[in-house]
């Protein structure tokens, strides 16, 4: 998972327990299980992250805060908001700048972009690379419950090629692993803005919600 901290990616593996540095139409369900495992293994995952936030030197909530600290909030696991997508790549991969939240822009290249449907709602999210030689892809999205349910200024989705790309070269895009920016946190940390070619016009039910203590 990939946590924005002062102009650097902080990359926090919950299933290894590594912490490293990174300087970062068609919908198919096909031989993706809906049964217990992805559910078990998503509710395991939250339960290594509230444990991180609560405990770890690198957390992003502050240390006076952390013995009141309960867990993150969360949407019920949904199997329909996970897919494997064909990432339609740009044969132009233009430059992006997106201002961060310190006002700093950040070069941000427009890689691909996937292309899906939520109920009867087409949707189409673009996805950004860091550097061409960046193996990530950075996915951030806002949506109706953006500043309702979830944070106001958006939230991201990372996607690795050996953990989320399939044999077959599709990528799993979970929405149920859309999670916050640190910034969501505390005021110490920076984070990328969403482009408003990544606003959904529809709620996205899935994933993290914003902490009750949150302010709209």
């Amino acid at each position: 998972m990939l946590f924005p901290l002062f102009g650097f990616f902080i990359h926090f593996s919950f299933s290894t327990g590594f912490l490293f540095c990174k300087k970062k139409k068609c919908e198919v369900k096909e031989g993706m299980d809906k049964n217990s495992d992805w559910k078990e293994g998503l509710e395991r995952e939250r339960k290594e992250k509230d444990k991180f936030f609560a405990v770890h030197g690198q957390s992003p909530i502050a240390p006076e805060e952390r013995a009141k600290f309960r867990g993150l909030e969360y949407y019920p696991p949904n199997a329909d908001y996970r897919f494997e997508l064909e990432l339609h790549e740009h044969s132009d991969k233009k430059l992006l700048q997106i201002e961060d939240t310190g006002g700093n822009i950040r070069d941000f290249l427009r890689w691909g972009e996937f292309q899906f449907k939520i109920g009867d709602e087409e949707c189409t999210l673009q996805v950004y690379k860091s550097d061409p030689s960046e193996e990530l892809l950075f996915i951030p999205f806002k949506d109706v419950t953006s500043g309702k349910e979830t944070y106001g200024a958006g939230r991201y989705i990372d996607l690795e090629h050996e953990r989320d790309r399939t044999p077959a070269g599709r990528w799993r895009l979970d929405f149920n692993k859309a999670y916050n920016p640190w910034c969501a946190y505390s005021k110490n940390y920076v984070c990328p803005f969403v482009p408003p070619e990544n606003w959904l016009k529809i709620p996205v039910l899935a994933g993290e919600k914003k902490l009750k203590r949150e302010e709209e």
